[in-house]
């Protein structure tokens, strides 16, 4: 199995750096044992031991010169035996990793291909549903999100499917924030009304960002989703969006427990727990969204932060470049 071709760059400059510190390393023994013994035969050179008169022993003298000369010869020869040796050894470290590498690339690829088809059969459906119900109509109204929701896990395979190939993304257009924002809240509606959370929207000014839609709303739909996990019935959530300094801001407001337990530079990590002693808190676990929302983020050239915390609830704040018209 042949990684692909920015598998293999990866690999290359990985097994590089191995090599480099395993050579630097034989490096630094050779020199220290060529020093050693220069170290002793100069030594030796100056306080010389000679032979008594009439031992019937045979001595051969060398020149210091030439001695030093010849172990410099010998270093540099360990010194690129060393790299060789490291080189290689590095290199076959690397392999199974890049066997790996190829194999999750594969699947990626092979399993957003297939989930494409699926996905067109279904948007087409949905769009000779909504031929036969009022556009004005509630099930009109929910066929169109229906439709929405169908695009956005389209344009989500889409995404999955330019990462496994390693294409570069073309740069984004300005994107309003704001009604990103607003679409993911109309979205989740029926979810909070069912879960007796009050969920509502507000925006000020016109914030815009240069980021992809779809990633744009999966950050948004992350932290709202966080957000609704840990308020409870009679709470409330508020999603809002504005533009503050240089930056398109969007803020998701709860009215939880707040977090406690972990590190809050930590709950962006995968899969981070919080410990407790009672048995709610040790249960408490925030996931991989907060981690996408913070690789979103930085893709974006962004960042995303806990603003608040405390027990009358969180504020997560996602700040993104603002984007001219």
């Amino acid at each position: 199995m042949t990684p692909d071709k920015p598998d293999r760059d990866t690999l290359r400059r990985a097994a590089l750096k191995v090599a480099v510190r395993i050579s630097a390393a034989c490096a630094v023994l050779v020199l220290c044992l060529l020093a050693a013994a220069t170290a002793y035969l100069m030594y030796k050179l100056a306080h010389p031991s000679m032979p008594s008169a009439g031992s019937g022993k045979a001595y051969t003298y060398l020149d210091s010169r030439d001695l030093i000369e010849g172990m410099i010869v010998a270093g540099l020869g360990g010194v690129i035996l060393a790299g060789v040796v490291g080189w290689l050894s590095a290199r076959s470290a690397i392999r199974p990793l890049g066997e790996a590498l190829a194999l999750q690339r594969r699947f990626v690829q092979d399993a957003s291909h297939e989930l494409r088809t699926p996905l067109t059969i279904l948007d087409t459906r949905i769009q000779l549903a909504q031929r036969r119900a009022s556009p004005d109509s509630a099930t009109g109204q929910d066929l169109a999100r229906i439709r929405e929701d169908a695009a956005a896990l389209t344009g989500i395979v889409d995404e999955l499917l330019l990462a496994a190939t390693g294409a570069a993304p073309s740069t984004a257009a300005p994107v309003d924030v704001a009604e990103a924002a607003e679409s993911v809240t109309e979205g989740l509606q029926e979810l909070a009304a069912r879960q007796g959370v009050d969920l509502a929207f507000s925006a000020s000014g016109l914030p815009l960002a240069r980021i992809n839609p779809n990633s744009l709303r999966r950050a948004i739909l992350a932290l709202a989703d966080n957000a609704l996990a840990h308020t409870r019935a009679g709470g409330s959530i508020t999603i809002s969006a504005g533009t503050e300094g240089s930056a398109a801001v969007i803020r998701v407001a709860d009215t939880g427990s707040g977090i406690t337990g972990v590190d809050l530079d930590r709950i962006f990590e995968r899969f981070v727990r919080t410990s407790g002693t009672d048995e709610a808190a040790a249960r408490r676990s925030f996931g991989i969204g907060l981690a996408l929302v913070r690789e979103i983020a930085a893709a974006a050239g962004g960042t995303v932060e806990v603003a608040r915390t405390g027990p009358e609830g969180t504020t997560m704040r996602l700040a993104l470049p603002l984007a001219r018209h």
